[in-house]
């Protein structure tokens, strides 16, 4: 795994159906997890994403593992390790596969307390989304996305040049402000070419979404940024969201001020964690009050 990773966290490899994934990996300290995180990063990223060493209170991993669950970073199928294998990446369904049996083995590898919170940024959440409509593997029992709507706010056939140029700077950053100083430097140790099929594919996602979100059946998170751009996210945008998720337990909409679309690596990135956190509480209880038929009221949300 390139790059320096925050104190704490270690490289690590997981079985897949894919063959070997390269992944991010900690854990608490103080005995067994409460439960677990498994994240997925956007497109034209990696796993680092979601340990940002720009501050040392922007990383998702060592955050959770302080707070007491176990947090995987995933490169996803087309990434790190798997990069060489998959030099053109691979389709959306085809990472959906790869994704389900690595948290199947992590699951037997490594303790996941009560359950698993899915968390996906952009492409990753999109995938996130693809991975619970299948149905949602055991022992995942929420999803929470970022950086992922419904309706394009910008053409997403731009997408493999996202990250360069004062276009991409505004679609993938938003204002300097919005993020610690040397953010956008030290995220050249994550960013990597979009693949090719991963890119083809972009495009069609308003398309699946009307077949994927309809079938999904655990709680579901969804936090726009104040400033995201790739996505529209009105009032109305968010209704649409609602109604095509009427089969989830459970639908949280967020809004989150003073963010961009790369969340996880602005000054809002611990805030953005923490609710996920909550979210990933929230579920657990949900799950807790109603046992094994937690998915058995669809159409509530908050």
């Amino acid at each position: 795994m390139a790059g320096t990773a925050s104190r704490g966290v270690r490289a690590v490899t997981l079985d897949s159906a894919d063959g070997p994934l390269s992944a991010l990996l900690a854990e608490p300290s103080g005995g067994p997890p409460r439960a677990a995180v498994v994240a997925l990063h956007g497109g034209g990223m990696r796993a680092g994403y979601f340990d940002s060493t720009a501050h040392p209170d922007l990383s998702l991993l060592t955050l959770g593992a302080r707070l007491g669950y176990t947090v995987l970073a995933l490169d996803r199928p087309g990434y790190g390790r798997s990069a060489e294998r998959f030099p053109d990446g691979r389709s959306l369904d085809e990472q959906a596969v790869s994704v389900r049996s690595a948290i199947a083995a992590f699951a037997a590898e490594r303790a996941t307390g009560a359950g698993v919170l899915l968390l996906g940024h952009s492409y990753g959440g999109k995938l996130a989304l693809s991975v619970v409509a299948a149905p949602a593997p055991d022992p995942v029992l929420a999803v929470d996305v970022s950086g992922c709507g419904r309706r394009p706010a910008a053409d997403l056939n731009d997408s493999a040049g996202g990250t360069r140029g004062l276009r991409g700077r505004h679609l993938n950053w938003g204002p300097s402000r919005l993020y610690p100083p040397g953010a956008v430097g030290s995220s050249a140790r994550i960013v990597t070419p979009m693949p090719p099929r991963e890119v083809e594919g972009v495009a069609d996602w308003e398309r699946r979404s009307e077949e994927l979100l309809p079938r999904i059946r655990v709680p579901v998170r969804l936090t726009f940024a104040e400033y995201e751009a790739w996505w529209r996210h009105t009032d109305e945008d968010l209704a649409d969201l609602r109604e095509r998720l009427a089969g989830a337990p459970r639908v949280v909409l967020d809004r989150l001020p003073g963010a961009g679309h790369n969340i996880s690596l602005g000054l809002a990135a611990r805030t953005y964690h923490l609710r996920a956190l909550a979210f990933l509480e929230e579920s657990l209880r949900m799950r807790e009050l109603s046992g094994p038929s937690v998915g058995a009221a669809p159409g509530s949300a908050s």
